[in-house]
């Protein structure tokens, strides 16, 4: 069967895929920041996963206002890079594995959570950033990845409950997928930030930093963290959090108390263009 053996948690934040492209990597300012994912870009190549279930949050440019999505799950063979108004990024096409996906699709709806399928879907900075700061930079990305959308953009949004139980489904539904393949899960956005109002530039490290604290130890009283929490300790863009609990929901120790889950890398990083950048990766034992 297939199996998820090892979950990461990372920030998207746009300038980072900017920095990157225009080649600031080894700036004073950027400097620090990518030093954190050197780590993380050889783990990848030592952890190479067959398939990546990308959780990422769409940002007006596959769904407009007119429509919008709670969950969506890519099953398309490939997905192209966005325009978001400075042109597509420079990076690899994203190859699908629509086999995978449709599976998944079809296990979590009969679990009774409600998925909107996507057969054709541009994807930005929420998926690319995280693959580049991971990877690199490529000639092609190391393996498909199977886009999964979340609505964090226009209220309602989902609760860290509902993301943390979908996330339990996800696992069983790649579980019984009838083949032998290595699946990292993936869970994006985040950490603190707020990017308009009074509040805007918001960074809150104390909470930040408790909040990964219990991502590790304790995810199911992340998973119970109200909505106003967010928005309050970690500013109006910190509810993306919520899709890292869908990554955390699938890991082992979730389904079964007596299993239990490595940390093989953790850093932490502000300022990057105003936002907190967070990052983790956990092993299943």
């Amino acid at each position: 069967m297939a199996r998820i053996t090892a979950s990461v948690y990372t920030s998207h934040v746009p300038a980072i895929g900017a920095a990157i492209d225009l080649g600031k990597t080894q700036e004073p300012y950027w400097q620090p920041l990518f030093k954190g994912y050197e780590f993380s870009k050889q783990w990848m190549k030592d952890n190479k996963p067959d398939v990546i279930f990308l959780v990422c949050n769409d940002h007006a440019t596959a769904f407009s206002l007119d429509m919008i999505p709670t969950f969506a799950i890519g099953t398309a063979a490939e997905f192209i890079p966005a325009d978001e108004g400075f042109g597509p990024r420079p990076v690899p096409k994203v190859i699908g594995h629509p086999d995978l996906a449709s599976h998944i699709a079809h296990s979590v709806i009969q679990q009774d959570f409600d998925l909107t399928i996507v057969n054709k879907m541009e994807v930005d900075h929420g998926l690319t950033v995280p693959l580049s700061l991971m990877c690199g930079e490529p000639d092609a990305w190391p393996c498909p990845v199977i886009p999964f959308a979340v609505n964090v953009v226009q209220y309602p949004v989902p609760s860290g409950q509902r993301c943390f139980n979908l996330g339990q489904a996800i696992r069983k539904a790649v579980e019984s997928y009838d083949e032998d393949l290595n699946v990292h899960i993936w869970g994006t956005g985040g950490m603190s930030h707020q990017l308009q109002g009074a509040r805007a530039g918001l960074i809150n490290r104390e909470w930040d930093n408790a909040w990964l604290d219990k991502m590790i130890a304790d995810p199911a009283a992340c998973a119970a963290t109200p909505h106003i929490d967010y928005v309050r300790e970690a500013g109006s863009e910190g509810v993306e959090l919520v899709m890292w609990l869908i990554a955390r929901g699938a890991m082992q120790d979730v389904a079964d108390s007596a299993r239990s889950v490595s940390v093989r890398h953790r850093f932490y990083h502000v300022p990057a263009s105003n936002t907190a950048v967070g990052h983790l990766i956990l092993e299943n034992s």
